[in-house]
This record gives structure tokens, C-alpha cells and sequence, in this order.
């Protein structure tokens, strides 16, 4: 994962969900709402790994393969 505040596009607006939106400089990787006004920025928390479908499978089988 990228660790530039600017790696990914956001699309919509969280609040109104337009699409007319604009990268500004403060704060550092914030978006202005064109439709709203608002000013946010948006961060990933965590990434989930136990319940992507191929992991889940490879850990069934790294489990069976244990037991065996």
C-alpha cells in the first residue's frame, strides 16, 4: 500500500455524494465538495484479511493439512 495521501481518487462526496470534487491543499490529502463545500479527507483504518475468499480457502487447507 501506497503511503502518499494522494494514491487513490475519491469519486463521490461521503456527505452528499456528488461527483464535482477537487483536491486541495490543506490539510495535506483533503478534497473540497464543489456541490456541498465541505473539506474531508479520507483514511484507511485496517484492511480485513480473514475474509477475502482465496485467503479464507488457503486457510482451510493449511488447517486440514496441520491435522493430517
Amino acid at each position: 500500500m501506497s503511503e502518499s495521501p494522494r494514491a487513490s481518487v475519491i469519486y463521490y462526496c461521503p456527505f452528499c455524494a456528488e461527483e464535482d470534487l477537487r483536491p486541495v491543499e490543506e490539510p495535506q490529502g483533503a478534497w473540497r465538495c464543489n456541490a456541498c463545500a465541505r473539506v474531508f479527507t479520507v483514511q484507511m483504518a485496517a484492511l480485513d484479511t480473514s475474509r477475502i475468499p482465496g485467503r479464507v480457502r488457503e486457510e482451510e487447507e493449511l488447517q486440514s493439512r496441520r491435522q493430517s
